[in-house]
């Protein structure tokens, strides 16, 4: 585009119209870009649904660092003493579970028996929250026997 400029009694050439017509186009289409990219809604709902989605993954796994860190001050404080009966509960626990499991397994009938081994599956898919839950349970227990001991 020529930074002439016509004068008021000076009229354009075609050229300069068309330099002027296409330079105009060119900042009609810039700007309509920018609005469609402002209207659309289902995109930024999209971008924004996606830094949600980082963001949570993010602190779910500093919330996994943190309680793997927890769970293994909390082992390395335990005494041996009380780890050796937590053990010794966790077996005495899976042991009783395995007579029930089967007594109950010899005496229902089928369709709850069923039923059960989903319940199991879906138990066993959660296995590693359930045992810490279970380990957390008999180590309150066993303070809280030694504690009331110490109270006589």
């Amino acid at each position: 585009m020529s930074n002439k400029s016509p004068s008021p009694d000076q009229t354009p050439t075609p050229e300069e119209l068309r330099e002027k017509t296409e330079a105009t186009r060119e900042q009609l289409g810039q700007t309509v870009e920018a609005l469609a990219g402002k209207a659309d809604v289902k995109a930024q709902v999209q971008e924004k649904t996606t830094e949600v989605k980082v963001q949570v993954q993010q602190k779910a796994v500093q919330v996994k660092d943190k309680a793997a860190q927890a769970a293994k001050v909390a082992q390395d404080k335990l005494p041996d003493p009380v780890a050796a009966k937590a053990a010794q509960a966790k077996e005495q626990v899976t042991q009783a579970a395995a007579t029930v499991a089967s007594k109950f397994q010899e005496k229902t009938p089928e369709a709850v028996t069923e039923k059960a081994s989903q319940v199991t599956q879906a138990a066993r898919q959660r296995r590693g929250p359930l045992m810490a839950v279970a380990t957390a349970l008999v180590v309150l227990l066993l303070v809280k026997k030694r504690r009331n001991r110490g109270r006589r």
